[in-house]
């Protein structure tokens, strides 16, 4: 049993999981979880991506569905209502607005597209685009993104921060200095990072981020959350196991909970 806090599973509503909120909190149970929190993909704020991303539309109704499992579960179990946004550069304005029209309890800040490419989309004619870019490049302008996202001030959480690696690709150059860029960054400005487990069941079959990556966010202090990144209830806390051996391989002890886009507290290893 593990009882880690699973933070990042989606719904339906985005167009690409499968499953109701009440099968997804009944998995967590399960499998020992004392807290899960949902964050379905929010809409995208310059235009709209059905079945990628939730509608603006939609939003009371992932909030409605959220509440009722709350309550349906309350003595069972802590359920987190959240998002996971994407940073699109020149639509801060309107991705606070979002956020901030409902009490959620924590945001995760994700980068999915570089250029307006999506770079971890598995479709075919879009997977081509990888033939195009210089890998080196792409790395280089995902960690500016992230580091942008950051500084924001809109996320309490990045989300699998070593994305661009999803179908295998990897750069050919040395990126320590923009991973230790990047950690700086976050630490100042008081986001955390997740494990992910949902990168063992991708083609890159690896946990984001990477080893080497996860010890210099710790070495630079930046706190720690979980997430399976769930898009069906079987995959709810999957891997969680693998999840804190690497944690604590990187010299985690304790991970964060939030609540009303505040730590609540820190949970021990």
């Amino acid at each position: 049993m593990i009882s880690l806090a699973d933070y990042h599973m989606h719904t339906p509503l985005c167009g690409h999981a499968t499953g109701t909120p009440q099968e997804y909190v009944k998995a967590a149970m399960k499998i020992g979880l004392k807290e899960m929190g949902f964050s379905d993909h929010a809409p995208m704020v310059h235009k709209r991506m059905p079945g990628i991303t939730m509608d603006f539309h939609q939003l009371p109704g992932y909030q409605n569905m959220i509440q009722d499992v709350q309550k349906r579960f309350a003595s069972r179990i802590n359920i987190k209502i959240a998002l996971e946004a994407d940073f699109v550069p020149g639509y801060e304005a309107k991705t606070k607005q979002m956020i901030e029209s409902f009490p959620y309890d924590y945001i995760i800040g994700s980068v999915h597209f570089i250029d307006d490419w999506a770079f971890d989309d598995p479709d075919p004619a879009i997977r081509e685009y990888w033939k195009i870019y210089n890998v080196n490049d792409v790395y280089r302008k995902y960690y500016t993104l992230l580091r942008q996202s950051a500084k924001t001030g809109l996320f309490n959480i990045i989300g699998h921060c070593d994305l661009p690696k999803k179908f295998g690709a990897r750069a050919t150059v040395n990126l320590t200095d923009e991973i230790r860029s990047t950690a700086k960054v976050f630490k100042e400005c008081g986001v955390a990072i997740e494990i992910n487990t949902a990168g063992l069941r991708k083609l890159v079959a690896e946990i984001y981020p990477a080893p080497d990556c996860l010890k210099i966010y710790y070495q630079l202090g930046v706190p720690l959350t979980f997430g399976s990144d769930a898009h069906d209830p079987q995959d709810v806390g999957k891997d969680f196991d693998k999840a804190l051996d690497l944690a604590k391989s990187a010299g985690y002890t304790e991970y964060l909970i939030f609540k009303q886009r505040k730590v609540e507290r820190k949970i021990k290893l």
